[in-house]
């Protein structure tokens, strides 16, 4: 998702290049969660995690010091706030994934696109800043939108629609989070400490779920998260760390997009992103939201965008690795 990095304001402006760098950040960000997709069915979010996590630390040191010019900026006052805030993208993202292993990619992707409502609606009472008119119409029409897809009573996605909004909650606060912290640290910095902060999570969760001994009689909805670690074929190895490398690329084209251009114009393209959830839904698994649930993706995207553009310095940012 799209947003305030909180990197210095530099004197560039290229909007066509900095749309394609984000327009090609969320189709590689695409593929991570294809591939968490395909891996829950035999693997924990914790094993995947943890893997993801270890490839992806060198390669953000590398981006660290390449956009900051020192390494030094992952040492500052700010660390114990940045890891921290970590842990809140860690449990947004958790979440998240637990809602893919269950959901159509296209629902839950465009449920976890709630965000940049959430935070047009959370941001003035957090943050004390004021919402106009024209954003709280925003908000409306993105519950709608929620509504449609989640269809409560109606046959819709039920009870496991809760966890990708769960997710966009905790996502939406994180990037709240992130205004502050953001005018004393990089966002390639936070990057860094939201990864470790990746890193402990999992093997916290190994150490508390990794033998499986929780896994037995579990609903399919919380299996991902307690599921015993299992020994990875190479191929799946290989798709683990794939993400790792994932993550690093796309953090880099993200970050450049908003360091060349202005948040307001580039912020909307982060619903390109839809057009893969789509596409690789119906290819991989055969999924095709229904007309009810169209609307809402279409509700939702047109209320997202209308937020980011009236709050452009407040939008969410995927520079985060997910």
């Amino acid at each position: 998702m799209a947003a305030d990095t909180g990197t210095p304001v530099v004197a560039v402006n290229r909007p066509l290049a900095g749309i394609l760098s984000l327009i090609a950040g969320a189709a590689i960000f695409s593929l991570q969660d294809v591939i968490l997709k395909l891996l829950s069915g035999s693997y924990p979010l914790s094993q995947a995690m943890a893997i993801r996590s270890l490839v992806a630390l060198p390669l953000i040191l590398v981006i660290v010091r390449w956009q900051d010019g020192t390494s030094a900026t992952i040492h500052t006052s700010g660390v114990r706030w940045m890891f921290l805030r970590g842990l809140l993208v860690v449990l947004a993202y958790t979440a998240y994934y637990m809602g893919l292993a269950v959901l159509p990619m296209a629902t839950t992707v465009a449920l976890y696109f709630a965000a940049p409502i959430l935070i047009s609606l959370l941001a003035p009472l957090v943050l004390r800043e004021r919402a106009s008119r024209a954003v709280l119409g925003a908000v409306a029409v993105g519950f709608a939108g929620v509504l449609l897809i989640v269809r409560p009573g109606a046959g819709g996605t039920g009870i496991a629609a809760i966890l990708p909004l769960l997710g966009a909650l905790g996502y939406a606060l994180s990037m709240i989070a992130a205004r502050p912290l953001g005018r004393s640290e990089s966002a390639a910095a936070m990057a860094h400490w939201t990864n470790v902060a990746f890193l402990v999570a999992a093997l916290a969760l190994s150490a508390i779920f990794g033998s499986g001994a929780y896994e037995g009689g579990s609903s399919r909805i919380f299996l991902f998260l307690i599921r015993g670690w299992a020994w990875p074929t190479w191929t799946d190895l290989a798709l683990m760390a794939a993400c790792g490398v994932i993550a690093a690329v796309g953090l880099t084209l993200l970050s450049q997009a908003y360091r060349i251009a202005p948040s307001a114009i580039v912020a909307p393209f982060e619903y390109s992103y839809m057009f893969w959830a789509v596409l690789w839904g119906r290819l991989i698994w055969g999924d095709s939201p229904s007309p009810a649930s169209w609307a809402g993706i279409v509700l939702i995207i047109l209320a997202g965008t209308w937020a980011l553009r009236n709050l452009a310095p407040s939008a969410p940012d995927r520079s985060d690795p997910p």
